[in-house]
């Protein structure tokens, strides 16, 4: 779960090589707070995953094709440092039986809930209420290599969303839906948070009397501060439904309901020398929009690192060293 402990207030520079620099110690996060642990639960570990979007509220094509092509990337090499470099740190997790996590993640389905089924303001537990009503009507339950991502529009408010989350992911329950899925949920910021969901695209407003001035904002790869935003929260909600997808397999802390996952230990680490709330060294193309990792199509995305198991600190593919 991407929770909204703090906010990242970052001191940039640009480097000459078209590289945004960030001038901080080059830490890459650090565990030393939590004691990363496996619990013998399973991973998502099926040699190829079904993926199923549910579109909740109002989409527009535009910003469905960038959320789309995300997906594809995760299992479809692309330029380096790519999505699907960046998976392969996710996939170094295994459950007890020595199976990795999924090296291939399909989208096998979508269904539009257009017409806001469970109404515009949600609780956490509605979510599961939304899968089956997908479900009903078109989607399959599939128990067996499924994971469900819920995605809601602008419009759409979430318990606790903007105030403790960005997304989180948990599991259905079979009374409610007729089987025991994964699933993740994660929201469009633009209307109502964008300086907490989808930073560093908006920068939030300096509390009066607090001397602290906002930064420019950086320019999101794809045009869209809400959609760009949404894409990082995606790919952080993923790498942990993936590792954790029960509560019992990769986590820290003490409590199972509210553990500290792999992408937690990484929160607002997007290169080299982040942490400690600097993003680290991150690119701009020509149009000076900021990205660390690209897609399928030409695509260009900002999506934070995760835990990296081998090298014991956070990682991702544009990484320095």
């Amino acid at each position: 779960m991407i929770s909204l402990i703090f906010l990242f207030f970052l001191s940039l520079s640009f480097r000459s090589d078209g590289q945004l620099y960030d001038e901080s110690k080059n830490y890459e996060g650090s565990s030393d707070l939590v004691n990363l642990e496996y619990h013998m639960g399973p991973v998502i570990s099926s040699p190829e995953t079904s993926l199923y979007i549910i579109w909740y509220g109002r989409w527009t094509p535009t910003h469905q094709s960038t959320i789309r092509d995300f997906i594809y990337s995760v299992s479809s090499p692309a330029r380096y440092p790519s999505v699907y470099d960046w998976w392969k740190t996710v996939m170094l997790y295994r459950d007890q039986t020595g199976s990795n996590i999924t090296r291939t993640l399909v989208l096998s389905g979508e269904f539009h809930d257009s017409t806001y089924s469970h109404g515009s303001h949600l609780s956490r537990f509605s979510v599961q209420s939304i899968i089956r009503t997908a479900v009903a009507n078109k989607l399959p339950l599939n128990s067996l290599n499924g994971l469900y991502l819920v995605l809601t529009s602008d419009d759409v408010e979430m318990q606790e969303f903007c105030r403790a989350i960005c997304g989180f992911h948990y599991f259905t329950f079979s009374t409610v839906v007729g089987a025991t899925v994964p699933y993740a949920w994660v929201g469009n910021s633009r209307k109502q948070c964008p300086e907490m969901c989808a930073y560093p695209f908006a920068q939030p407003k300096p509390f009066p009397g607090s001397g602290f001035v906002s930064r420019e904002k950086m320019k999101p790869p794809n045009g869209e501060v809400g959609v760009d935003g949404m894409i990082s929260v995606i790919a952080h909600e993923l790498a942990e439904v993936s590792s954790n997808p029960m509560l019992n397999g990769w986590y820290g802390g003490e409590d199972a309901m509210a553990p500290t996952e792999i992408a937690d230990l990484c929160l607002g680490v997007y290169g080299s020398g982040g942490g400690g709330g600097y993003m680290g060294i991150v690119y701009k193309d020509r149009w000076r929009s900021v990205y660390n990792v690209n897609g399928v199509r030409g695509r260009k995305y900002l999506i934070q690192w995760v835990w990296d198991l081998t090298r014991n600190r956070c990682f991702g593919p544009n990484a320095m060293n």
